[in-house]
């Protein structure tokens, strides 16, 4: 195997994207329209043939896209609710999910560094942080403190994957959620191995609490500044020389 080839995210399909594709063809199929209610949780992954778990997490990703809103509820009050036809959003958001095995983890990284750091700079610019912006960064905090009593490097990631979905939300759009819910499910066991080499997470934590602190401070500069230097730490072997 190459150095670029073990650089790349895992190649492989992960589960939920072929549910999401399969609930799509599902939702044409039966004919629903905006106001239907698709199956439950337990009833799709029967269908389907998966897991819950993946299941779950197609629902997400379309209830960030504004296709379906998850509603609570037993028996025939189960299951999300139709908000929306899917469409091109959907369908370029499959895509690049199948197509990021593709690329080299430098061209990950630039993706979300520019990313992050434009919604970084956003939320910390908002004279008047909305509601939804302020529930994304108290979910931030959560998931620092979380991080801090994580007890493995697995566990470590998945909190450190909900710390940068929420700095996405608090941006406030909805498409560079499902983007870098897309960057982060794809670089997720390479950031588990990236956690193993640095051994000492401490580094890591400090530049969570500056993009945080810098966020609620309102200082954009900073916030964007501290973007920079994290990735630059996680993932020292994907700058542009390397």
């Amino acid at each position: 195997m190459t150095t670029e080839e073990r650089r790349r995210p895992d190649a492989r399909p992960r589960a939920f994207e072929e549910v999401l594709a399969r609930i799509e063809e599902r939702i044409a199929a039966d004919g629903l329209t905006v106001g239907d209610r698709l199956p439950g949780e337990r009833q799709l992954a029967e269908q389907l043939g998966v897991g819950r778990s993946s299941v779950r997490e197609a629902l997400r990703v379309l209830e960030t896209l504004g296709v379906v809103a998850s509603q609570a509820g037993r028996g025939p009050d189960a299951g999300a609710v139709l908000t929306s036809r899917p469409g091109n959003a959907l369908t370029d958001l499959l895509r690049l999910h199948l197509g990021l095995a593709t690329l080299s983890m430098r061209e990950v990284i630039d993706t979300r560094l520019m990313i992050e750091q434009w919604a970084a700079a956003r939320a910390a610019a908002a004279s008047t942080p909305a509601a939804s912006a302020r529930t994304a960064t108290a979910r931030m905090a959560e998931a620092i403190a979380a991080m801090d009593a994580a007890g493995d490097p697995a566990e470590f990631v998945e909190h450190d994957i909900a710390f940068h979905l929420a700095l996405a939300e608090a941006a406030g759009n909805r498409l560079i959620v499902a983007v870098m819910r897309a960057l982060r499910d794809a670089l997720r066991r390479y950031a588990v191995d990236a956690v193993v080499r640095l051994g000492d997470t401490g580094g890591l934590q400090d530049d969570h609490r500056r993009i945080h602190r810098a966020i609620e401070d309102g200082d954009a500069g900073a916030a964007a500044a501290a973007v920079a230097e994290h990735l630059a730490r996680a993932y020292p072997d994907s700058g542009r020389d390397s």
